[in-house]
C-alpha cells in the first residue's frame, strides 16, 4: 500500500500511538482523519501534521449512535475511506476481584464494542469500492493475560476473535483486515488506565516508562500495513512472551508470575 494521497481515519489521535501514527502516516502523504475525545488536543496533532490535509472529527468511542454521522462527515469531507484504524481505548490497573463490574463493563465498551461498531460503519463503503483496510491496534495482552488487566485483557482477547473472524469473512472481497499487537510503549496509557473504583491510575508504569517510543511504533507499524500484514507484534522483549506461551505454556505461566507486569 502507497499511502499518498489515501484516507486515513485514526481513533484515539490525540496523545500517544494515535498520536505518532498521525505523525508518520502525514509524513507519507496520508490524507487525515483525527478522532479523540480531547478536540483541544486532535487540533494540536492535526497542527503538528501540516501539511497534511486534515479533518479533525471528535469522536466518543462508547457512543455508537454518533457513528454514523461521523461516517457521513468524513464521506463529506474526502469521498471515500481507505484505511480505518482503531486505536482509541483505556487501559485497567486493578486486580479483578478489586474491579468493579462497571469498570468491567467501560473497558469492554469503549475497547471492543466502539471499534467493532465503527468498523460495521464504514465497511459498506469500503465494500461497494472493492477497497479499503480495518486496522485493530489490541495489545500483547490480546494474545495472552497478565496480572492487573483481566478487563482490559478480555476486551483484547475479544478483538481477536472478532476481527480474525471478518478477515476470513472478507476474503475476495479487496477489503482487508490487521490487526496490531504492541508490547510496552512509551504513552500515558498506564496514567489515564483505570482502576478497580474507575479512578485513573495517574501514574506510569516502570515497564511503560522503559518502552518503545512511539515514533518508533509508528514506524514499524505502518510499514506492516503497508505489507498489508494480517498481524504482527510490535515491542521489546515481552513480544518473545507469546512464541513462549504456544510453545511453553508452563514454561511461560512460571515466568509470568515472577514478572514485573505493573
Amino acid at each position: 500500500m502507497d499511502f499518498r494521497g489515501k484516507v486515513v481515519w485514526i481513533t484515539g489521535a490525540s496523545a500517544g500511538i494515535g498520536e505518532a501514527l498521525a505523525q508518520e502516516l502525514a509524513r507519507l502523504g496520508a490524507r487525515l482523519v483525527l478522532s479523540a475525545r480531547n478536540e483541544a488536543a486532535l487540533h494540536r496533532v492535526a497542527a503538528a501534521c501540516a501539511p497534511a490535509e486534515t479533518l479533525v472529527l471528535p469522536l466518543d468511542l462508547a457512543l455508537p449512535a454518533t457513528f454514523g454521522a461521523a461516517v457521513s462527515a468524513v464521506q463529506a469531507r474526502f469521498g471515500q475511506l481507505d484505511v480505518l484504524i482503531n486505536n482509541g481505548g483505556i487501559s485497567q490497573r486493578s486486580m479483578a476481584l478489586e474491579t468493579s463490574l462497571e469498570v468491567d463493563r467501560r473497558l469492554m465498551e469503549v475497547d471492543y464494542f466502539g471499534p467493532v461498531a465503527l468498523s460495521k460503519a464504514v465497511l459498506p463503503a469500503m465494500l461497494a469500492r472493492g477497497s479499503g483496510r480495518i486496522v485493530v491496534i489490541s495489545s500483547l495482552v490480546g494474545k495472552f493475560g497478565t496480572p492487573y488487566r483481566s478487563a482490559y485483557s478480555a476486551a483484547k482477547h475479544a478483538l481477536h476473535g472478532f476481527f480474525d473472524s471478518l478477515r476470513a469473512e472478507l476474503h475476495g472481497s479487496g477489503v482487508g483486515v490487521s490487526i496490531i499487537c504492541p508490547g510496552f510503549i512509551h504513552t500515558g496509557v498506564s496514567v489515564n488506565a483505570l482502576t478497580g473504583d474507575g479512578r485513573a491510575l495517574g501514574q506510569m508504569d516502570e515497564a511503560t516508562a522503559n518502552g518503545l517510543v512511539p515514533a518508533e511504533f509508528a514506524r514499524r507499524a505502518v510499514r506492516a500495513l503497508a505489507r498489508e500484514h494480517d498481524e504482527v507484534t510490535i515491542g521489546g522483549r515481552e513480544t518473545w512472551g507469546v512464541l513462549l506461551k504456544r510453545l511453553a505454556p508452563g514454561l511461560f505461566a512460571r515466568v509470568l508470575r515472577r514478572t514485573k507486569v505493573r
